[in-house]
């Protein structure tokens, strides 16, 4: 980094200290970002285009977006809505604009190692920020961080306009008990280690947690008390405790729904995270719609606990699932798609998987959940074998919570609105209005019709300046596992 460089640097972190100053203009960000933009100008005007506003109401066509600065000026009816004089224009005729996705179950690091006998996981903090944001995830939670440190610095330099890549809300490290699948994760030692770990990290900067999979009920109770104390929230993937009793502990959302919800296990012992192979044979025969999963849903509701969808990375253990796609395999280092493809072929060769049944039984679990009043949000967890990649992973879950039962506008709904309400940024972000951020995803398509569409990202706008996504997506080829 030249002098230069490292100036604006400085100059950018003092700036975003708070974040209504965060706001870039073009000419304020370093040369490795600009090569990736499309459309800058003071005033931009979208005309003639379809508008699905994040709300879940139906989309309205040929309407004109006013973009000044880093805000939306005015949305309206093309006839009605002049440009400025002297704004660029953008004739969108055909295609559609949603507001930036609030990608909910976010990570930067990827599966490494292939088969060893020991789970790794590495930081991908060069082509994640990138694909994330091809992919029209303009906001996101990480939601579980291995190297939270570096997740703080490069929330840091794309703050300060160094790198390209989405806002980041930084999740600490996880919350996790004795008997951890993976050498990434500290062990905590009991509820004053939990305490400590959470006000450790706020004090880093961290503005959420999560509980993982062997927590004691004692240890998520300090967390919970210490994040709240801190005003920050705790969201969890549990195993040792049941949902119920979480929601109860005070839990502000639960991740991955009803597929690790261990509360129906018979014998389950207070404080122990049962095999996951038991969990799955009781969840492919439980009953959706009978007393005992209701009664959780109405609880999560009663207790205004959130649920994050992440139906994506499950649909990976099932055969042959998702459909193979080539930009998804272009994207990784080529080892890294040969361990993918190997492990596929496996799970592809399992005629009794129970997985094609259970993805049925979570879909209809969120689906009941919504319209018993909860608040869904959505994420991709680029976890697994590999399988889910930054930013095509969000996309596959959007047409997932259609599958579920959703329509497309409410699944966006889902992806932006509910996400910005959840992390109390919902002023400024998460639908498109007179006044918000200028965050918008332009499709070249219709997802209103064909939620397919939604992978025919042509340029995301990220406060006012408008991101090439195919070039994002071309400068990580083969990288997605190396870094």
């Amino acid at each position: 980094m030249n002098k230069g460089n490292f100036l604006a640097f400085l100059t950018g972190l003092f700036l975003c200290a708070a974040p209504p100053l965060c706001a870039q203009s073009a000419s304020s960000l370093a040369p490795g970002v600009r090569e990736f933009i499309k459309v800058s100008a003071p005033v931009i005007a979208l005309t003639h285009v379809r508008v699905i506003d994040g709300t879940g109401s139906p989309a309205r066509t040929d309407q004109t977006i006013v973009i000044s600065g880093d805000k939306i000026q005015s949305i309206g009816d093309s006839a009605s809505t002049i440009a400025p004089a002297g704004a660029q224009i953008l004739d969108l005729t055909g295609k559609t604009v949603i507001p930036g996705l609030v990608g909910m179950h976010e990570h930067l690091f990827y599966p490494a190692g292939g088969r060893t006998a020991v789970a790794l996981y590495n930081e991908m903090g060069f082509s994640f920020p990138r694909l994330y944001l091809a992919g029209g995830v303009t906001s996101m939670r990480t939601t579980g961080s291995i190297q939270p440190y570096t997740d703080l610095e490069l929330k840091k330099l794309i703050d300060a306009g160094m790198l390209v890549g989405p806002k980041i809300n930084v999740t600490g490290p996880y919350l996790e008990g004795v008997g951890s699948f993976t050498p990434n994760m500290h062990e905590l030692t009991g509820p004053d280690d939990a305490r400590e770990t959470v006000n450790y990290w706020a004090d880093e900067g961290v503005t959420t947690f999560k509980a993982y999979m062997h927590i004691t009920r004692a240890e998520l109770a300090a967390a919970v008390d210490a994040a709240h104390k801190r005003h920050l929230t705790i969201t969890g993937h549990l195993c040792s405790i049941g949902f119920k009793e979480a929601a109860a502990l005070g839990i502000d959302d639960l991740e991955h729904g009803l597929m690790v919800d261990t509360e129906f296990d018979p014998g389950k012992t207070p404080d122990v995270c049962p095999s996951q192979q038991l969990t799955a044979q009781t969840l492919a025969k439980i009953d959706i719609e009978g007393a005992l999963v209701q009664d959780t849903i109405h609880d999560l509701v009663a207790h205004h606990v959130a649920v994050t969808s992440t139906i994506v990375i499950f649909e990976t253990d099932a055969p042959n699932q998702p459909p193979l796609e080539r930009r998804v395999i272009d994207a990784m280092l080529p080892e890294a798609a040969i361990a993918y493809l190997g492990t596929r072929a496996l799970i592809g060769g399992n005629p009794n998987s129970p997985w094609p049944v259970l993805l049925k039984k979570e879909m209809q679990f969120e689906y009941d959940f919504v319209k018993a009043g909860g608040l869904l949000l959505a994420g991709e967890d680029p976890t697994g074998y590999g399988g889910v990649l930054a930013g095509f992973g969000d996309q596959r879950e959007m047409e997932l919570l259609v599958q579920a039962g959703f329509t497309p506008a409410e699944a966006i709904h889902i992806y932006t609105e509910n996400g910005a309400r959840f992390l109390g940024e919902d002023d400024h972000i998460g639908t498109l209005a007179a006044g918000k951020q200028a965050d918008i995803v332009v499709i070249d398509g219709d997802p209103s019709a064909n939620i397919n569409d939604i992978e025919k990202t042509d340029i995301v706008f990220k406060d006012g300046v408008g991101y090439d996504s195919a070039k994002l997506i071309d400068s990580v080829r083969g990288t997605v596992g190396l870094h």
